[in-house]
């Protein structure tokens, strides 16, 4: 029963079975090889325009390396105050962006509001503010609260951005199971959540998703990539046999594996949601993309530990006041992968009474 993170899930066995594939091969370094040529034309498909792709192995980097693209050194980004990047990457955006300041805003559900966008904005603006700049938006798609940000969502912030000449990133680690929700439930495309409604450049993981370290930077202003790349080789991030990562996202890709895979992640979430509220149990967030947030007793707690659960206790700071646990209970975070079982989600579901 390991609900602990879907980074602790192997891999797909299409994953292996495209790496034992290219294994045999020779191919030119520094992403020069076929299969990189070929994933740069699948993703041009896939988001309806030509986009700008440099690989990395962490999706820390990614990040990193998409918000120096964006902001300056003497620059602001603007992020949910639990977004991954402001309290997960060991200020490694500052440290790639050369100096530019992370900027947490309170937001509800796990995401930023329109409302504390602007507030926070308004603070930092006129010629005699000692602030940085103001330069990139950040947004978390899914959020760290495992809800999903929709395509109005994205654009009513965006549009604020835009206003203030703000560029917008996106933190895509789990960018497949919010595509799996919103594809399901709005019938939209990945351009529709993405350049379509004002991001610039997207950080899309798929190491959460079953693939072993495959990440990228795609920058929806392709000209940027050149300038970036020289970013990229300073910071350490080239990766020389670049084949690797691009055979990883074409068996992702090829026939919507990724999806499929991030679907039942998403499925194995809403079962065991499910499952806590009809055992009486309540929710800290709504249940959307592959985590799910329970309020339990803490005797609870200890009895799903004896039978084995692995999972984390969550701060409780982001909840509105009156969806807070009592004394005798904890929030606790449930992360579900392309992995998990019918069997562990039954398995807890029967421990947590």
């Amino acid at each position: 029963m390991n609900f602990a993170s879907d980074n602790w899930a192997g891999a797909s066995p299409r994953i292996i079975e495209a790496l034992a594939r290219g294994a045999d091969g020779i191919a030119p370094a520094y992403g020069q090889d076929d299969l990189t040529r070929e994933l740069k034309a699948r993703l041009a498909d896939l988001f309806g325009r030509e986009v700008g792709v440099l690989f990395a192995a962490t999706g820390s980097a990614a990040n990193s390396l998409a918000l120096s693209a964006l902001s300056p050194p003497y620059g602001a980004v603007y992020a949910y105050e639990e977004a991954h990047i402001v309290g997960d990457e060991a200020g490694a955006p500052e440290f790639f962006t050369q100096g530019a300041r992370l900027v947490p805003i309170a937001g509800a559900g796990g995401k930023l509001t329109p409302a504390g966008l602007e507030a926070t904005l308004a603070r930092g603006s006129g010629s005699g503010s000692a602030i940085p700049r103001p330069a990139v938006l950040s947004i978390t798609q899914a959020t760290e609260s495992g809800t999903v940000y929709r395509r109005g969502e994205i654009t009513a912030l965006t549009e604020i951005a835009r206003a203030r000449g703000l560029k917008v990133h996106m933190d895509g680690a789990r960018f497949a199971n919010a595509f799996a929700f919103l594809a399901k439930a709005d019938g939209i495309s990945p351009a529709d959540i993405t350049w379509k409604a004002g991001v610039d450049a997207l950080a899309f993981g798929l190491t959460k998703n079953g693939a072993l370290m495959a990440e990228a930077v795609l920058l929806f202003e392709p000209e940027k990539a050149a300038e970036l790349e020289w970013l990229r080789k300073r910071s350490g991030h080239v990766v020389s046999k670049a084949w690797p990562i691009a055979a990883q996202f074409l068996a992702m890709l090829e026939n919507d594996h990724w999806l499929d895979l991030a679907r039942h992640a998403n499925a194995m979430a809403t079962a065991l949601s499910q499952g806590l509220v009809a055992a009486g149990h309540r929710l800290g967030y709504e249940t959307q993309a592959n985590e799910v947030f329970a309020i339990l007793p803490k005797a609870v707690i200890a009895q799903l530990r004896q039978a084995g659960a692995r999972f984390y206790e969550w701060p409780v700071h982001g909840l509105a006041a009156d969806r807070r646990p009592a004394d005798d209970a904890d929030l606790v975070r449930l992360v579900t992968s392309f992995a998990t079982k019918d069997e562990e989600v039954k398995s807890f579901l029967a421990a947590a009474g």
